[in-house]
């Protein structure tokens, strides 16, 4: 699957997009959890805060 994504952010605007990968705590069972989201580079800092 990381191929497509790969492949996918080499085309034209591409550039303008980070894949971003968050590690969770979950509350329930106390397991980590790994969310992923492919990002606008202006939106990556509210990612990782937890804005969104």
């Amino acid at each position: 699957m990381a191929k497509k994504v790969v492949a996918s952010l080499r085309k034209e605007g591409g550039r303008n997009y980070t894949k971003c990968i968050k590690m969770v705590k979950s509350e329930k069972s106390g397991s980590y959890t790994f969310k992923t989201e492919i990002l606008n580079n202006t939106e990556i800092k509210d990612f990782f805060n937890g804005k969104k």
